[in-house]
């Protein structure tokens, strides 16, 4: 009997995707409009447009940002809109939610845009523990992505990895 010790993992087909690879450099943002709101409730258009006029936008450059108002408020579409115009030329993507929803926005872009044809014919672990904040909802989508192609997909590790298809 050999004490030779044989990765299997490592040489067997076994393909595996992080998503956290794919994370994308720049600053998050949750930008909450209510300090521009007259007593945090109600928008009054002058002077809320005064006040985007007015404001640096330049230090959002190469940000991610998710407008919100934390107040009970009803503002009008056109205030995130008119924001999100003076933010265009700095910001790399701008979205109306939180930041969980901000992630997302960012993941389904760049699952929309990643090549997945190494994985054709594969078996395939997307990696499940990361370190940055990987949404859940981008597993979802490379899970859905890798789906018509992949021989199986699994999640987690390699040595632990969960069955989720099989390609028949």
């Amino acid at each position: 009997m050999s004490d030779e010790i044989i990765n299997r993992v490592a040489n067997s087909k076994l393909a595996t995707i992080n998503l956290e690879d794919y994370y994308p450099k720049g600053q998050r943002v949750l930008f909450d409009i209510k300090d521009w709101l007259w007593e945090g409730l109600v928008l009054r258009e002058k002077d809320f447009r005064n006040q985007v006029s007015e404001f640096d936008w330049s230090e959002y450059q190469d940000s991610y940002i998710a407008l919100t108002c934390s107040t009970d408020a009803i503002v009008p579409g056109w205030a995130f809109m008119l924001i999100s115009i003076h933010l265009e030329p700095y910001a790399k993507k701008v979205i109306i939610g939180n930041l969980e929803a901000l992630e997302t926005s960012i993941y389904q872009d760049v699952i929309g845009n990643l090549d997945v044809s190494e994985y054709k014919n594969t078996p395939t672990i997307i990696k499940g523990c990361s370190k940055k904040p990987v949404p859940q909802n981008a597993y979802i989508m490379l899970a859905n992505k890798l789906k018509p192609i992949a021989k199986s997909i699994m999640y987690g590790e390699a040595c632990s990895s969960v069955p989720l298809f099989k390609n028949k």
